[in-house]
Formats: C-alpha cells, sequence, structure tokens
C-alpha cells in the first residue's frame, strides 16, 4: 500500500483523474473509486451502477456516487464490456469508503483495448504530482466557499 500525502494509492493500481481506479486481471479490470475521493466525498448514500452488459468507453461517465456533501461521477478507467458490478453495495454504500480497494470495488470491465489504454492512466510515481495538484484544487474549492 503506497501512502502519498495521507492517501493510501496502491501501487499494482492504474488511477483515472476523476479517481477511479483499475486492478488489471488478464483483461478484467475491477474498478473502484480511490482513497482520496471516499475521502473528500465523506459518507457514501447511494452509488447509482451501470448495468451489466453496458459497454463503455475510456473516461465515459458510467455512474454516480452520491455522498452527503456532494454526486461524484464514475468514470470508466478503460474501454469494453461491463460483466460485473457489486450487488452488495445496493444494500451497503459505505463499503466504499470502509474498504475502498476491496470490498467497495465496483464493477468489473472485459477490456477491449487495454494495451493502449493503460498508458493514459497514473500509475506509480505519476500519482505524486496528481495528488499535489488534486490537494491544491481541493482547498482552492474550500476556500472560496
Amino acid at each position: 500500500m503506497a501512502n502519498i500525502k495521507g492517501y493510501d494509492m496502491p501501487g499494482e493500481l492504474y488511477y483515472h483523474e476523476e479517481h477511479s481506479w483499475a486492478k488489471v486481471e488478464g483483461n478484467r479490470v475491477t474498478v473502484g473509486m480511490d482513497d482520496m475521493f471516499q475521502k473528500e466525498a465523506g459518507d457514501i448514500v447511494f452509488v447509482d451502477l451501470p448495468d451489466e452488459e453496458d459497454e463503455v468507453e475510456q473516461g465515459e461517465v458510467c455512474g454516480k456516487i452520491q455522498s452527503r456533501k456532494w454526486i461524484g461521477k464514475l468514470c470508466a478507467p478503460v474501454s469494453g464490456e461491463i460483466v460485473e458490478i457489486n450487488e452488495e453495495l445496493e444494500d451497503d454504500t459505505s463499503l466504499v469508503n470502509q474498504d475502498p480497494y476491496g470490498k467497495g470495488w465496483i464493477l468489473i470491465i472485459e477490456a477491449t483495448d487495454l494495451e493502449n489504454e493503460l498508458t493514459n492512466l497514473m500509475h506509480g510515481d505519476s500519482l505524486i504530482p496528481f495528488i499535489d495538484q488534486e490537494i491544491k484544487r481541493t482547498e482552492e474549492e474550500r476556500a472560496k466557499a
């Protein structure tokens, strides 16, 4: 588990700029929301999941995650077909907060262009400037509020 500025960001995962993560196992990609998202969102109260068999494109909004503070968007980190959704979230949305990289996973995509699309995601050390930028953006938004 890599800790970047107080956020757990596992090094083996890939990250989209809208805070979804991707765990690659062959062509199957498990997707969830990262630790920074869940901490900033606060308590997750509703997860609007797409349907299994839906086709998604990389970067496409394919779901919504609502907290008491705001509604965030779930962006597909890779293109492909949604082959499974985490139905446990329908009963217990707090899993996204409690275990964002484990039981709080959101969906699984059967990827269609993984090799090319992984280069568009952040991984390893490329996360550090991104987290710095997101912390700065969040602080600026709070200052305006």
